[in-house]
């Protein structure tokens, strides 16, 4: 049986999804890949004969909810100014301060450069309305609503 990374829900007026891992991390990585595939043709732009480049993404947040905003906003603003056919986002760290309790998180966006309009969907923006991070029956899972 595969693990579900994520699914697509029913939405009146925009587009939501959920996304799982088995950590907080797989979770964040896979929120960012239920984004991607909605905006991009992912499945083409790792096709591309191009080389990957990469652009960074460092975020900080007090909540768990407020990294996977920040950085899903960071990806779609990436994306839409820069018009990088990003494929994937790996989180190199994700890191809790015992003090103050605050995240930080540090990952980097995989892309090519096409010169083809390979997107899907035009996404306006990542919404923090209804997000949640939940923990059930050793799975994460965040609810995500996105502005189309």
């Amino acid at each position: 049986m595969s693990f579900v990374k994520f699914k697509y829900l029913p939405h009146t007026a925009d587009a939501a999804f959920t996304a799982y891992g088995k950590t907080e991390k797989k979770m964040i990585e896979n929120a960012a890949a239920a984004l991607l595939n909605m905006m991009l043709d992912v499945k083409r732009v790792r096709a591309l004969r191009k080389g990957t480049a990469r652009a960074a993404i460092r975020e900080k947040a007090d909540t768990m909810e407020n990294v996977v905003w920040f950085i899903l906003q960071d990806i779609l603003s990436l994306v839409d100014a820069r018009k990088l056919d990003a494929y994937s986002f790996r989180l190199t760290a994700l890191d809790r301060s015992g003090t103050s309790g605050a995240f930080t998180a540090r990952g980097e966006i995989l892309y090519k450069r096409s010169g083809e309009n390979l997107a899907l969907m035009s996404v306006k923006a990542v919404t923090p309305h209804g997000m949640s991070v939940t923990k059930k029956n050793g799975i994460y899972s965040v609810s995500v609503v996105v502005d189309v």
